[in-house]
């Protein structure tokens, strides 16, 4: 004998359901998220601030210190070994002292993330510049992702501002704003290509030394500046509130 459905033809499926349910609370989720973090308050703030955009002064220190560090061991050794082992050691220190004086590490710790598979890449291979290779697969990685949400008309920028504003979707109605946000994500494209386009040719002539420095020149600080810029677009294209009227006053 044959069981009916107990569901009316039509009704969505209950997983498919269950998804759609999901979606608002994981934008809201992913909203909270970006606005607790750095970059959230960077963007959200009325005036733009360096300091906060390179995770104050301590924050670029320590995202420049172990690659400062190899740079340096590099130029006195001339090998791999010192300075992969000298910028490990630098990172865990500052990972350390973080730890001892109970204060976030989470900048820290995603920068000790790039530096342990750098770490690891160049150590395999035996090559020094092998160090920077992570940070050219990002750029790549990073770049690629960019150009193809511009491609789908969902650029990068457009959905982090949507959800530092609570309303995810709602700019892309606006073809002022689109345009913005499209803009905005290009010029992330043309910084991660500056970056290649420098980079690259040094890695691929083994100009460790160079290209050691030219990745601390235009790490955080090329960042922090094309954020900067980022901020201005984004600003200048956020919804204008109408002036209310002052309540009139009753005799």
């Amino acid at each position: 004998m044959s069981h009916e459905s107990s569901s009316p033809a039509g009704d969505p499926e209950p997983a498919a359901q269950d998804t759609h349910d999901r979606a608002p609370e994981a934008a809201e989720a992913a909203s909270e998220a970006l606005n607790a973090g750095r970059l959230g308050q960077v963007m959200q703030a009325e005036e733009f601030s360096f300091a906060d955009a390179i995770g104050g002064w301590r924050g670029f220190a320590e995202s420049v210190a172990p690659g400062f560090v190899f740079v340096v061991a590099f130029l006195v050794d001339g090998g791999m070994r010192v300075p992969v082992i000298a910028a490990v050691v630098t990172m865990l220190v500052l990972v350390a002292v973080r730890l001892v004086q109970r204060s976030t590490i989470q900048q820290a710790l995603t920068g000790a993330v790039g530096v342990a598979i750098g770490a690891i890449w160049a150590w395999r291979t035996g090559e020094p510049s092998d160090y920077f290779v992570w940070g050219l697969w990002i750029n790549i990685i990073y770049g690629a992702a960019t150009v193809v949400s511009m491609a789908v008309r969902w650029p990068l920028v457009g959905i982090a501002v949507g959800l530092l504003r609570g309303d995810w979707t709602s700019w892309r109605k606006d073809p002022r704003q689109m345009r913005v946000m499209q803009r905005a994500s290009a010029l992330l494209v043309a910084m991660y290509a500056v970056r290649l386009a420098v980079q690259l040719p040094l890695y691929l002539s083994d100009q460790t030394a160079a290209l050691g420095v030219a990745r601390l020149a235009m790490g955080v600080p090329l960042f922090a500046l094309t954020l900067w810029v980022v901020w201005l677009m984004v600003q200048s294209a956020a919804p204008r509130q109408e002036p209310q009227d002052p309540p009139q006053q009753t005799q």
